[in-house]
């Protein structure tokens, strides 16, 4: 089966010959005191997706954050703020837009089954709240349960059909991101039952904790547990996330860097900008003979119905 995929995507990836670059600007964990670049206020934000665009990127990756405190947030408002400030300037810029916050679990030191502090679990309908109103072309829906670092993320096979249920109904593609095996396992299961459609927009999320383990051995094995017409991006943080746009390319798949992935351009070097993180991405799959999909060929890659200012 696995030969049978790899020619699959090997195929695909010769009648196409592009690679879409997502830019992932801020993110949930990146703090302040890892860098000074860390885009905080919609406008910083905007700017940044927008910087993105101009160097290649054709998919935004959006979290928003306090503006004064410069922690993440659920804020519907600057979810909207954000997006008035990028379509201003850029209206074919595809938006992908996170529903992840919201599923951490800290268990109290002294009694594990009550919630602590850190704690963030929401109703899973409460998460994609801010996706009913935007309407994004796409927005993030994570299918992992698991430890991170020293809490728990979660998300039931309930909860992510809830959620799922919710980008259907509002026309929202769904990028699948899978940071185990088991994840596949249930999105496979999710797929049979009628929550998820294809083809899939998937990303494997590596060098998470007790997630997928960073290594090309991982990146063929998790691609070989997708359906043959699933797009996939292996996505690596820290040290790893360039060595993965690298990685991702020579197995058929995607590329994705942003300063909520990792905050250095190269060793001791901090990224001053997402946009010089893209153009380093842009370079390297460039220079093993890729080309660069823009919005117009990402939505055909990915199967998105084209803007009306494509056209």
């Amino acid at each position: 089966m696995a030969a049978g995929l790899s020619e699959g995507f090997l195929n695909l990836r010769e009648r196409l010959n592009k690679v879409f670059i997502t830019c992932a600007v801020t993110g949930n964990l990146t703090t302040p005191d890892q860098t000074p670049h860390l885009p905080i206020t919609p406008e910083q934000i905007a700017d940044a997706c927008l910087g993105a665009a101009e160097e290649g990127a054709a998919i935004a990756h959006i979290h928003v954050r306090d503006p004064a405190t410069g922690q993440p947030s659920m804020e519907i408002e600057y979810y909207l703020d954000v997006v008035a400030r990028i379509r201003k300037l850029n209206t074919q810029l595809i938006l992908n837009i996170t529903t992840g916050p919201g599923g951490r679990f800290v268990p109290d030191h002294d009694d594990p089954k009550r919630f602590g502090p850190g704690t963030t679990l929401m109703n899973p309908e409460e998460r994609v709240a801010h996706i009913a109103t935007l309407k994004p072309e796409i927005a993030t829906l994570d299918l992992n349960t698991m430890n991170s670092g020293k809490q728990v993320v979660i998300n039931t096979p309930g909860n992510a059909r809830r959620m799922a249920k919710v980008m259907n109904e509002f026309g929202v593609k769904p990028e699948i991101e899978l940071f185990d095996s088991g994840d596949i396992a249930m999105m496979h299961d999710m797929v049979r039952d009628g929550s998820l459609k294809g083809p899939l927009l998937t990303s494997f999320v590596m060098g998470v904790p007790y997630g997928f383990q960073p290594s090309p051995e991982s990146v063929i094995y998790a691609r070989n547990l997708l359906p043959a017409d699933a797009q996939f991006t292996a996505i690596a943080i820290g040290r790893n996330a360039f060595p993965y746009v690298a990685q991702s390319y020579l197995a058929g798949g995607h590329a994705r860097v942003g300063i909520e992935d990792g905050v250095y351009l190269s060793k001791g070097v901090l990224a001053e900008s997402n946009a010089v993180m893209v153009a380093k991405a842009r370079r390297m799959i460039e220079d093993l003979g890729g080309q660069i999909a823009n919005p117009r060929e990402a939505r055909e890659i990915i199967g998105l119905a084209t803007r009306l200012a494509d056209a």
